[in-house]
């Protein structure tokens, strides 16, 4: 056979913000990817993608797909491009960086990147040695799961899952604010055969989502009330002596000022807060408590309110009030992303570099492109694996930012995304297919090496040769801005692995070799927090957690609603406002996706749904535009009218661009950018609009 002919299978790892982390096989063909699928022996793909990523190569290969460098020669937004070489592109950049660094400091430029891509090496590397070799303004990476994360670490000690087949020995299953079918799906085959084991699933979640749709039993809560629904549960187990008090004694602090706390919350408080009927708060309390194992598998919506950090921290006591930690099939699960974390000064170099000078929240980008960040303004941006325009809070005010005459922006990117059009300079970026890197999951305990398959198309270049490329033109020297891909990875995986062992035989070249390598679990490592063993402070569980109190918080969980709640006010026959969930879609991933063709036809155009007693009292119709409006801004959906959501909430899914609608918006105008209780979280849900017919 002609080499020319021969068909090459070229193992990667799907790069997208998802726990399942799949494994994938391209075939190449002179040069061409022609077939792209799931590895057949992986642990968790087993063979199947998700309807997000299953037709890849049409995004590869996608005719709109950024080619070229481009530098805007209209008014920004307007769409006019010129093409330039990638020569003129970094010395344009870098001149005017050096000039913005001259008469104001690194401070007034700000990279923006988020989860485009999880890479270690296309986001982690790139996330931290340029930027902190300029001395640049640093980003608070909290759109997402900050204040679940911090509530976990301080709670449990480290963010540690079980392995998602372990669901297989439980015999309870709670799935509490989230909906694997959509964001996880690889989890629900496992759920089903748990079920058809006999396992009991509970799904709590305001919507009646996909995977609420086959559970056992689906118990619908006001939005950011789980807190409070959290407590009553630890109310009625701990008022009848269902706690695991031999458990608590030797495993948790503060088990006895938690049971006061949660004393506040008897079943008939809690059904007024929740709207969940008094007498199911209590049999699923009766149930979690005496059901063994039982798990509480959740996710980063049920914390995305004002209220979110002691929401978590009221998930994550659960667990133990029941002594569920370290029991196979039981426990929690949230994310496996403590398990190895990648040593900081391998893959920032920051103790060669200057401080960093400030830090702007990602949640207020807006805000800090309009003013907020005044000492020095903003005069840069630089975007990558991001598209903030789509899927960041307030909407509208970042793109008045983005309109800034004297803001210059810098967007490196595969498609031109509602971000991009306010560029001044765009740059083209690779696939996945077409760049080395390297994935620690958050739902799976395995390390994945991603193999480029096929050349980059026309001049795309990756995020690290772009960050090389930068470095050079702005005259740094030092090695490790201008290591090959594979000596990045590798430094950064052997210094990690010199101080964990789960680590233990995982180097660079056998993951070439093999492409998926399970962590080293020792035997009594297999469960997190395997015989009360817990790495806080104390050895224990934190209950009652007095870190809390440096973050502004109740050291013990609390409820209270959020302020956008609490202080609304509607006129005297006019309609109460309603909640706005803007959930995950089932086809795209954020804003990932959300201009590919097919996958657009399948989720359809932006909708909202809306409860039938919600729309008849605002005459709304099935199918009808409506406007929806909150205190920031507002945008035209499409009205599908169902009993999948409550009156009082409405749903709908983010992701969609607001270049593809016709009033040049979407969702992300109506949703807040106030910070929420813990860990400067986003507050996507604790939106309240009104919604009228567009006449």
């Amino acid at each position: 056979m002609p080499v020319a002919d021969t068909l090459l299978r070229v193992r990667g790892a799907c790069p997208h913000d998802c726990p399942d982390t799949c494994a994938t096989i391209t075939e190449v063909r002179a040069g061409r990817a022609i077939n792209f699928y799931a590895e057949r022996e992986h642990p968790i793909t087993q063979g199947w993608l998700c309807a997000k990523v299953r037709p890849y190569l049409e995004r590869v290969y996608a005719p709109d797909r950024l080619l070229y460098p481009l530098r805007r020669v209209g008014a920004k937004g307007s769409g006019c491009w010129e093409r330039i070489s990638w020569q003129a592109a970094i010395d344009e950049i870098t001149q005017r960086w050096q000039a913005i660094i001259a008469d104001y400091s690194a401070a007034a430029i700000l990279p923006y990147s988020y989860s485009g891509t999880l890479g270690l090496l296309q986001l982690g590397i790139c996330n931290a040695r340029l930027w902190n070799r300029m001395g640049a303004s640093g980003l608070e990476r909290a759109i997402c799961g900050n204040a679940a994360e911090l509530a976990v670490e301080a709670t449990l000690g480290a963010r540690q899952s079980p392995d998602p087949a372990d669901v297989l020995h439980s015999q309870l299953v709670l799935i509490w604010g989230h909906n694997p079918a959509s964001t996880g799906p690889h989890f629900m085959p496992l759920l089903r055969q748990a079920q058809k084991r006999g396992a009991y699933v509970v799904v709590i979640d305001p919507r009646r989502t996909l995977t609420a749709r086959s559970a056992n039993e689906h118990i619908q809560p006001r939005p950011a009330t789980d807190g409070a629904l959290a407590l009553g549960l630890m109310q009625v187990i701990f008022a009848e002596n269902l706690h695991a008090q031999a458990w608590l004694e030797a495993h948790s602090l503060g088990w006895r000022e938690l049971r006061a706390r949660a004393a506040a919350y008897p079943p008939e408080r809690v059904a007024d807060i929740t709207g969940v009927p008094a007498e199911t708060i209590v049999a699923l309390a009766r149930r979690y408590a005496m059901t063994h194992p039982a798990l509480l598998k959740t996710a980063d919506g049920v914390q995305r309110h004002g209220n979110g950090g002691q929401t978590f921290r009221a998930l994550c006591c659960l667990p133990a009030v029941v002594g569920q930690y370290g029991v196979l099939g039981g426990g929690l699960s949230y994310s496996a992303s403590g398990y190895v974390r990648w040593d900081a000064e391998a893959v920032g170099h920051a103790s060669a570099c200057p401080p960093t000078p400030r830090i702007i929240n990602m949640n207020r980008l807006g805000a800090a492109l309009t003013g907020e960040a005044a000492d020095p303004p903003i005069q840069s941006l630089y975007v990558f694996a991001a598209n903030p325009v789509t899927s960041s809070p307030n909407a509208g005010l970042i793109v008045q930012g983005l309109a800034r005459e004297d803001l210059f922006t810098v967007v490196h990117e595969q498609f031109m995304t509602d971000t991009a059009r306010y560029a001044d300079i765009v740059l083209p970026a690779t696939t996945q297919l077409e760049h080395v890197d390297l994935h620690k999951p958050y739902g799976h305990r395995h390390v994945q090496y991603n193999q480029p398959a096929i050349a980059p198309q026309g001049e795309s270049k990756s995020n690290w040769d772009v960050m090389r490329l930068l470095a050079a033109g702005l005259g740094f020297t030092e090695p490790w801005l201008h290591e090959a891909p594979e000596d990045a990875l590798r430094g950064v995986l052997d210094a990690t692995r010199a101080h964990n062992p789960l680590l233990a035989g995982i180097t660079l070249e056998r993951l070439q070799a093999e492409g998926t390598v399970p962590y080293s679990f020792a035997e009594d490592q297999h469960m997190p927090f395997a015989g009360g063993r817990f790495p806080t402070p104390s050895g224990k569980v934190e209950l009652l957690c007095e870190a809390m109190r440096e973050h502004g918080v109740d050291p013990l969980p609390d409820f209270m609603l959020p302020t956008e709640f609490t202080h609304t006010k509607t006129a005297t026959g006019t309609p109460q406002p309603l909640v706005l969930i803007s959930a995950a879609a089932h086809h795209y991933v954020s804003s990932s996706f959300a201009n590919q063709p097919s996958l657009m036809a399948k989720e359809g155009t932006p909708f909202i749904e809306i409860n039938p007693r919600d729309a008849a009292e605002r005459g709304i119709a099935a199918g009808a535009t409506v406007l929806v409006e909150s205190a920031r801004g507002g945008c035209e959906l499409r009205a599908v009218i169902t009993d999948d959501v409550p009156p009082g909430v409405v749903v709908s899914p983010k992701g969609p661009w607001a270049s593809h609608a016709p009033d040049q918006r979407n969702v992300n105008w109506t949703t807040p950018d106030t910070l929420a209780d813990l860990a400067g979280q986003s507050t996507f849900h604790s939106n309240l609009v009104d919604i009228r017919p567009k006449h």
